[in-house]
C-alpha cells in the first residue's frame, strides 16, 4: 500500500472523476427520478471509489459519496443558532376558495392597491407535510445540517443529513461562499409502508405517518439509522447568503437552487389574482392522491422579492405568503363502540364507531379496524381518545390512540366467540388474522355467496342462478338457505325483475334436476372451508356416505389421503356446527339426493382401486371430466401431472 501522503495524480484525477459520476448519477436516480445507470455499474463505480479512498487516504472528502454515512452515534445534538431565523408562515384557516381570496385581498390592502390596479403576482408551491431544515453550504460544500426548532435555535443533524442521497453534498456549477438552503426532510408514502412492513417483521413500534417516520428518522442519533429509512429533500427557500445575487423572483429563485443541483419540487408556478390561487389549489387537491408525498396545503408566495420586502413581517410570519391547507386528513375523536360486521366468506371485521368528527373533507363516524391482531397492537379501546386518518377517497382508519386521554375504566378488546349474525361458533386458523362464522350455509351475512357456490357449475350446476338473481331472492327474502331454493314457484319467481316466465320456468327446470346429484358434488356445494373438488371426491370415497361424513371424528379425517390437520379442523368444524346440519336436512327434506361415486359403493375394490392415472392429450369420445368420473367409479384416482406415485398414464 502506498503512503496516505503519497498519491498518483492519475489515482487523484479518477478519484475526482468518480466523485463527479456517482454524484451525477445520484441527482438523477433520487432528485430527477430517472436513473442512467444499472443498479450493478453503479455499484462498480462506488466499490472503485472506495478502494481508492482505502489506498490513499488523503483522496478522501467531505463531499464524497462514500462518506454520507460516516459519523459515529452521538449522545446528543447541539445547538445550532440560525443566522437567518426559519420563521414560519400563517395558515389560512378557511380550507375553500374564500381562503385564497381572503389572502390576495390582504395583500393588496397592504401594497395600497386599488380595485383599477393589475393582479398580484404570486409564486405558488406545494405545502409539503415533513421536516423543515437548513442546510449551509460553503464554497459549494455541504458543512451543516440543522433542524427548524423553534425558529431561531435548532438542532444540529448533518450526520443524518447528509445520508439523504437526494441533497447535494457539493453543489453544482459555481457556488457562492455562502448560502443557507432551505427545505423539507420527508419520506415518500411506499417507503413510509416499507418501513411499517419491517418494524413489524422486527417486532417494533409502528409509525403513525410519514411525516412522524421522517421526523423519527432525522433525529436519530446513530445516523447509520437515518441512512436506513430513505429520506426525500426539497428546497423552497435561502437563509442566509454571501457573495450570491439573489433573484428578482420566487419562482426564479427556485429556479436558481435547480440550477446548483438542489431538488426542487416540480409543482410551482407563477400565477396571477385570486383567480390563479384558487385554481392552483383545486387543481393540487385533485392530484393530492397521486403524489408520491404526503402534502397538508398549497403555499402562496408574493413572486416579486421586492415586494415581500416591502411587506415585511408580523411578529414571527411573512405577510407575504400564507398556507392555505386542504381539510385535515388526522382529528382526534372519542371510539364509542367497536362493532363486528361478517363478510360473505364469514370472515369478521371489527369497525370502530366514533364521535362523528370532520376530516378529509368529510364528516366521519365509522372506520376500519381491519382485525382483532391490529386492535391489540395499536392497543385500542372502546372510550379511547383515537387519532383517524382519511386520504382522499380511501375508507377512513384509525392509526392511533392519545394515550394521556385514556378513561381509567377501559379494557382491551376481544372479538366475540359467537357470530354476531347468526350466533354460530367463531374460529381462526393457526397463522390467520382473520376469524371467521362457521355458520356458512345458515349464515344471513354469507347468504348471498353461499347461494352462488352452491348453484356452481361444478357443485349442483344450476344454470341460471347468477349473481343478479341470487340478489333479487335474497334480498327479497325468498331464499334464506339453499334449501329454499327447491320450494321456489314460478309465481314468485317470476314476479322477479328481468325475470319473465319462460325464464323463470328454466331456472325451475334446472334447480329441479340439481335434486339428484352426486355425493362428492354435494360436499363441494357445501362450501366448507378448504374443501376443493379433489377433496370432495376423496372424502366421498373414503366415507362413502354423507352421514358417515358428519360423524367423523378428526382423526377419521385424517385418514383420507391428501387431508390434513388444517383441512381435518374445518370439516368437523363445520359439520360440528347445528345450523349447518339443520340446512342438510332441509335440504334431504326438499328431495335433494345424491347417488354415491360413479353409482356404486367407493368402499368396494374396483379393477383401478388404489391406482393414479394421468390423462393427457384428446380423447375421442370423451371430455376430460367424463373419462375422470369414469376412472373414479373404478376406483382409481386421477392427476394432472406424472410423478412417482403414477400408475396409468391414458394418452
Amino acid at each position: 500500500m502506498a503512503p496516505a501522503t503519497v498519491v498518483p495524480r492519475q489515482a487523484r484525477e479518477r478519484a475526482e472523476r468518480l466523485r463527479q459520476e456517482i454524484t451525477r448519477h445520484d441527482y438523477a436516480y433520487y432528485v430527477l427520478n430517472a436513473p442512467t445507470v444499472p443498479d450493478a455499474e453503479y455499484d462498480r463505480l462506488y466499490a472503485e471509489l472506495q478502494e481508492l479512498e482505502s489506498r490513499y487516504s488523503s483522496l478522501v472528502t467531505p463531499d464524497s459519496p462514500t462518506q454520507r454515512v460516516s459519523g459515529t452515534p452521538s449522545s446528543g445534538f447541539a445547538e445550532v443558532v440560525h443566522a437567518v431565523p426559519m420563521l414560519s408562515i400563517r395558515t389560512e384557516t378557511d380550507t375553500s376558495d374564500a381562503g385564497a381570496v381572503s389572502f390576495d385581498a390582504r395583500i393588496r390592502r397592504d401594497l395600497g392597491l386599488g380595485p383599477d390596479a393589475a393582479p398580484v403576482e404570486y409564486c405558488v408551491e406545494l405545502k409539503f407535510d415533513g421536516l423543515a431544515i437548513s442546510l449551509r453550504y460553503e464554497d459549494g460544500v455541504l458543512v451543516q445540517g440543522a433542524t427548524r426548532g423553534n425558529g431561531t435555535v435548532g438542532e444540529d443533524v448533518t450526520a443524518n443529513v447528509r445520508t439523504i442521497r437526494a441533497i447535494p453534498l457539493r453543489l453544482s456549477g459555481s457556488a457562492p461562499p455562502l448560502l443557507e438552503v432551505r427545505g423539507e426532510a420527508l419520506m415518500y408514502r411506499r417507503d413510509f409502508e416499507r418501513l411499517n412492513e419491517r418494524q413489524t417483521a422486527a417486532g417494533e413500534k409502528l409509525f403513525a405517518n410519514p411525516r412522524n417516520a421522517a421526523a423519527g428518522s432525522l433525529r436519530q442519533l446513530d445516523p447509520s439509522i437515518t441512512a436506513r429509512r430513505p429520506l426525500h429533500f426539497y428546497a423552497y427557500g435561502i437563509g442566509a447568503v454571501r457573495g450570491w445575487r439573489i433573484p428578482a423572483t420566487q419562482l426564479e429563485l427556485l429556479e436558481a437552487l435547480a440550477a446548483l443541483g438542489m431538488p426542487v419540487e416540480e409543482h410551482r408556478a407563477a400565477v396571477r389574482g385570486a383567480a390563479g390561487l384558487t385554481d392552483f389549489h383545486r387543481r393540487i387537491g385533485a392530484l393530492r392522491g397521486e403524489l408520491p408525498f404526503e402534502i397538508d396545503g398549497v403555499v402562496y408566495k408574493v413572486n416579486r422579492i421586492d415586494l415581500q420586502d416591502r411587506l415585511g413581517f408580523v411578529t414571527r410570519e411573512p405577510r407575504w405568503a400564507v398556507a392555505h391547507k386542504y381539510p385535515a386528513q388526522e382529528m382526534v375523536t372519542t371510539l364509542l363502540d367497536i362493532e363486528v360486521q361478517v363478510g360473505r366468506t364469514g370472515a369478521l371485521t371489527p369497525v370502530a364507531r366514533l364521535a362523528p368528527v370532520f376530516v378529509g373533507g368529510t364528516t366521519v363516524s365509522n372506520a376500519t379496524l381491519h382485525n382483532e391482531d391490529l386492535i391489540h397492537e395499536k392497543d385500542i379501546r372502546v372510550g379511547d381518545a383515537v387519532i383517524v386518518r382519511r386520504a382522499g377517497d380511501v375508507i377512513p382508519e384509525i392509526v392511533g390512540v392519545v394515550p394521556e386521554r385514556r378513561p381509567a375504566n377501559t379494557r382491551p378488546y376481544h372479538l366475540p366467540t359467537r357470530c354476531p349474525v347468526c350466533g354460530s361458533a367463531v374460529f381462526r386458523d393457526e397463522g390467520e388474522k382473520v376469524a371467521r362464522c362457521t355458520g356458512g350455509l345458515f349464515c344471513p351475512a354469507q347468504r348471498k355467496q353461499a347461494l352462488l357456490h352452491f348453484a356452481g357449475r361444478r357443485a349442483l350446476d344450476i344454470e341460471g342462478l347468477g349473481d343478479k338473481l341470487v340478489d333479487q331472492l335474497v334480498d327479497t327474502g325468498l331464499i334464506r338457505s339453499p334449501a329454499d331454493l327447491f320450494k321456489l314457484g314460478l309465481t314468485s319467481l317470476a314476479g322477479l325483475e328481468r325475470m319473465a316466465e319462460k325464464s323463470a320456468s328454466n331456472v325451475l327446470s334446472a334447480i329441479d334436476n340439481a335434486r339428484r346429484t352426486t355425493l362428492e358434488r354435494f360436499i363441494f356445494a357445501l362450501g366448507i372451508r378448504h374443501v376443493g373438488e379433489s377433496t370432495a371426491r376423496d372424502l366421498a370415497r373414503h366415507f362413502g356416505s354423507l352421514d358417515r361424513l358428519m360423524d367423523a371424528s378428526e382423526a377419521d379425517l385424517l385418514e383420507v389421503p391428501d387431508v390434513g390437520p388444517v383441512v381435518a379442523a374445518s370439516i368437523a368444524r363445520f359439520f360440528a356446527e347445528p345450523h349447518n346440519r339443520e340446512v342438510i336436512e332441509q335440504l334431504r327434506a326438499a328431495g335433494v339426493a345424491w347417488a354415491e361415486v360413479g353409482g356404486h359403493d367407493p368402499r368396494r375394490a374396483g379393477p383401478l382401486q388404489g391406482k393414479t392415472v394421468v390423462l393427457t392429450g384428446t380423447l375421442p369420445s370423451l371430455t376430460r371430466d367424463e373419462a375422470s368420473e369414469m376412472i373414479r367409479a373404478a376406483g382409481g384416482r386421477t392427476s394432472s401431472s406424472v410423478s412417482r406415485k403414477t400408475d396409468l398414464v391414458l394418452a
